[in-house]
């Protein structure tokens, strides 16, 4: 039955490759303030990397500021693009006099920077629309882009979020026959640098893969219905082991601690602190090219142009190419399901589709930052895809492939063959995510195990440290602290400077003073 598994899995992988292979530019187009010249210019350098044709692009005299007012919105972004679609057909119209759009020849939108981010709310009144009961059905305000989504839809409702039809769709949204949605994707940041680094990161990292670690960042939070966000990534866990991506993944109620060994960071899910924070702001870190980074936090995007406030912005600025926010407050449930998200990038869509897919409401607060084409994991699915003769992107390549032929075995057999063949192939990651999924599972005598055998086996400093961090915690909770003091102190002796230093001596602090380990004698 295993069998039968796999070759559906194969087919459909092929199904997918060959939807993309259509060129997808065709029902792309790119707007972008014709004002602003950066806008411009970045507009015409993301349509020569993509293949798309000029007349895709459109030069919108919109205003300058990040929040407009629906007025503004309106007149100088939904109805001149309204009036475009018509004009250059990209909307099939029925034959009534009403002549409502039966589908439309464009699916993917990419708003470029300059044109405006979200939409504030109004309390004057709006013809057409209802205002429902406090507290989401009242909310007016949204993001640009959301709105942009339903541009066919003829509607005046803008209180309260719109059902979003491609919510939980497995399906290209070019073989959905007659649809007139829009997935509208961001190509915006802090910089005009950092935008152009996302389009270039993005077409490389589709030859090449996107290859690295991921860091998941649960909060652990049960209050308030809370837990919806700790399950998702949980999920996202669970969906990256099954195809070999190693995962940090961290529990505690605070997000990542300061100088934490962040390392080739390709994938980052975590919530929920209202401001970049943790490794994220040592000097330096920089995400692996193509990285798709998201924090869970209702004003995670109010503002694209401070690198330092809210999370989008930030991560971009960090060298991430996606991500996904929200310019006003959401409410947990109505964002994106960041297991849907994870999911559909897996298996080898669009960011854009991915994206939407992702999130139940359109007409509301969410923000989608990169290039609406990116399929970061399209590698996957290409038979003949590069190797890379890179030692380490080896690594990882390797971990994913023995996951995909193995992990359908039992917990056990998996693990005993993986650990023979990480062994074998001195495969430094796979090792200690090996030692990771036995810590999850209780197992801290076989983790640390594993952690020193990965310690032995990196060469980097910050690798081994993280993997000093994760190995004394087992130790410690395998009641033998003194293991875990003594590890700490012999690292200590050699590294004093390195950012997990401090993390390193509160491990010390904390053990020593603990009634189990007296203090060592000078």
């Amino acid at each position: 039955m295993k069998h039968y598994r796999f070759l559906f899995l194969f087919f459909f992988a092929l199904a997918i490759d060959a939807d993309a292979e259509a060129p997808l530019t065709a029902s792309t187009i790119v707007v972008y303030n014709k004002t602003v010249s950066d806008s411009v210019a970045l507009a015409t350098f993301y349509a020569q990397q993509r293949g798309i044709a000029r007349d895709h692009l459109i030069g919108l005299a919109c205003s300058t500021e990040e929040e407009i007012s629906r007025e503004e919105y309106d007149t100088t972004i939904a109805e001149p693009l309204r009036e475009i679609f018509k004009q250059r057909q990209w909307w099939r119209l029925r034959d009534t006099p009403e002549q409502t759009i039966a589908g439309s020849n464009i699916h993917f939108v990419a708003t470029i920077k300059g044109i405006p981010l979200k939409i504030r709310g109004t309390t004057s009144p709006y013809p057409g629309d209802v205002p429902g009961p406090a507290p989401i059905l009242d909310r007016n305000e949204a993001s640009v882009d959301s709105e942009l989504a339903t541009l066919a839809i003829p509607t005046r409702q803008i209180s309260g979020p719109g059902d979003n039809p491609y919510f939980k769709s497995f399906r290209p949204i070019t073989a959905i026959e007659d649809s007139t949605q829009l997935l509208v994707c961001r190509l915006d940041g802090p910089t005009t640098a950092a935008v152009r680094q996302i389009i270039v990161d993005s077409i490389a990292v589709e030859k090449n893969g996107l290859w690295g670690r991921a860091y998941i960042d649960s909060a652990h939070n049960t209050s308030g219905g809370m837990e919806l966000g700790d399950k998702w990534l949980s999920e996202v866990k669970e969906q990256l082991h099954k195809v070999g991506v190693p995962v940090v993944y961290d529990d505690l109620p605070a997000v990542f601690p300061d100088g934490y060994p962040m390392t080739d960071c390709a994938l980052y899910y975590g919530w929920y602190t209202q401001n970049v924070a943790g490794p994220f702001n040592q000097p330096g870190f920089r995400f692996v090219p193509g990285a798709v980074a998201i924090h869970i936090h209702s004003f995670s995007a109010s503002t694209l142009r401070d690198p330092n406030v809210g999370w989008v912005g930030p991560l971009i600025a960090r060298g991430a190419a996606a991500s996904i926010g929200n310019v006003y407050e959401p409410f947990l449930q109505i964002t994106a399901h960041l297991d849907l998200f994870n999911d559909r990038l897996l298996h080898g869509f669009t960011l854009a589709e991915s994206a939407y897919a992702s999130l139940p409401a359109l007409s509301w607060m969410a923000v989608v930052v990169g290039d609406p084409l990116y399929r970061p994991y399209a590698t996957w699915l290409q038979i003949d895809a590069a190797r890379d003769s890179n030692k380490t992107a080896a690594n990882w390549r390797m971990y994913h492939e023995f996951a995909i032929k193995y992990f359908p075995n039992s917990s056990s057999q998996y693990r005993l063959l993986a650990r023979q063949a990480a062994s074998r192939a001195k495969n430094c990651p796979m090792i200690e995510d090996l030692g990771l999924m036995e810590a999850g599972d209780g197992n801290f005598s076989g983790a640390t195990s594993y952690f020193q055998q990965a310690r032995t086996c990196y060469t980097a400093r910050d690798d081994i440290l993280r993997v000093v961090l994760e190995e004394a915690d087992a130790w410690t909770k395998q009641n033998k602290p003194k293991r875990a003091l003594d590890l700490v102190r012999s690292v200590l002796r050699i590294v004093s400077d390195a950012p997990a230093t401090p993390l390193l001596r509160k491990i010390e602090h904390d053990l020593t003073t603990s009634p189990a380990i007296p203090p060592k004698k000078p």
